[in-house]
């Protein structure tokens, strides 16, 4: 697609110095016991290591759609035996509780669970030049139903790291960490690092094209794939039986991903200079994003509507149809959306700079 200039707003806030966030909307769940590891293995959709070593996955339902996205990070077990922290979204809705969703799936298995969101805060530090040392380009695997896996080669260390309670953030390239601190401590990045809201880390993240939590990631409704999971390192297509893989493991073989979770810049229809409005209105999620035909798009490109996720300033992620994607970046469709406001806004998506590309 064409550059553009980032709103004025948008370059205010966007962060190009480290930066550290605590993230308040965390909650933190210990899973440990010498059946842990099994345990988690039968539940999340990627592979647990085989050693207690920190990585990025989901709980899916049975019918293949997402629940939670979560990290796990390694933790340390007073009596030798594999422990780990569990740190997601918190969030009421119909969804049940990962703690008790976790109990449900218990029976006599060796593994205590118990809630650690008093006695941790979940922080995301980012913008480090040490992070270019191992925060590189990937190569990845292509599926015939455009699922997308990053490959990790097995004689390089393990690429999610190896420390307690550090994560290397490998959904997208520039993520950075993510930490476990003390409640009421500063992670050892704040010496060298901006402190700054949660707000500047949500914008890095959807600039980066990195959906997160029950607003991008819907419990009950999201598919991984749409949700971009599999590309992010979340999906597991070879492991052994947990719950949701029989859908996901036949969209993998026989399916085609059609939808895909990417940035996009809104601006009002009107609008026609070069250089963006900030955009003041804050958009709700879950608002359509519709196709119009511009120069003669194609009846396919013009079926089913778009949803917009989370957003600040103009900059959301949205959930589209790669074809009217597609059709946006050929100048043959627009798409547009009706603010809570009544005011109708334009919707251009880009496909960040890491995404993932075939080489020739």
């Amino acid at each position: 697609m064409a550059p553009f200039k980032l709103p004025p707003a948008v370059r205010n806030i966007l962060r190009r110095d480290p930066s550290v966030a605590r993230l308040n909307s965390k909650s933190l769940l210990s899973v440990s016991g010498s059946q842990a590891p099994e345990f988690l293995h039968g539940i999340l959709s990627s592979a647990v290591p085989t050693s207690t070593r920190p990585f990025f996955s989901a709980i899916l339902n049975a019918q293949g759609r997402v629940l939670y996205d979560l990290f796990v990070f390694s933790d340390h077990s007073t009596n030798g035996r594999p422990a780990y922290v569990l740190e997601y979204d918190s969030h009421s809705s119909n969804t049940p509780s990962l703690h008790d969703l976790l109990k449900r799936y218990v029976l006599r298995a060796k593994v205590k669970i118990k809630d650690v969101s008093q006695e941790y805060d979940s922080w995301a530090a980012w913008g480090s030049e040490k992070d270019t040392e191992w925060d590189a380009q990937r190569d990845w695997l292509f599926a015939e139903s455009h699922a997308i896996e990053p490959v990790w080669p097995p004689t390089k260390e393990w690429p999610w790291g190896s420390q307690e309670h550090i994560i290397r953030d490998r959904r997208a390239i520039g993520m950075g960490h993510r930490l476990l601190v003390r409640k009421g401590d500063q992670p050892p990045q704040a010496s060298d690092h901006d402190g700054v809201p949660q707000d500047a880390y949500d914008l890095h993240r959807i600039l980066h094209g990195v959906p997160e939590g029950h607003v991008d990631i819907v419990p009950n409704v999201a598919f991984p794939m749409d949700s971009n999971l599999d590309v992010m390192g979340a999906v597991d297509f070879r492991k052994g039986c947990y719950v949701g893989q029989e859908l996901t493991v036949r969209t993998y073989h026989k399916g085609v991903i059609r939808k895909r979770t990417i940035p996009v810049l809104i601006q009002p229809s009107a609008h026609k200079s070069s250089e963006l409005e900030d955009i003041h209105e804050e958009f709700g999620p879950n608002i359509d994003i519709k196709p119009s035909s511009a120069t003669g798009g194609s009846g396919s490109q013009l079926r089913g509507s778009g949803k917009l996720l989370s957003n600040s300033h103009g900059i959301g992620l949205a959930l589209l149809r790669t074809e009217q994607v597609e059709g946006v970046a050929s100048g043959s469709l627009e798409l547009n959306l009706t603010s809570e406001s009544g005011a109708s806004c334009s919707v251009k998506p880009w496909w960040p700079e890491w995404w993932p590309q075939r080489r020739l």
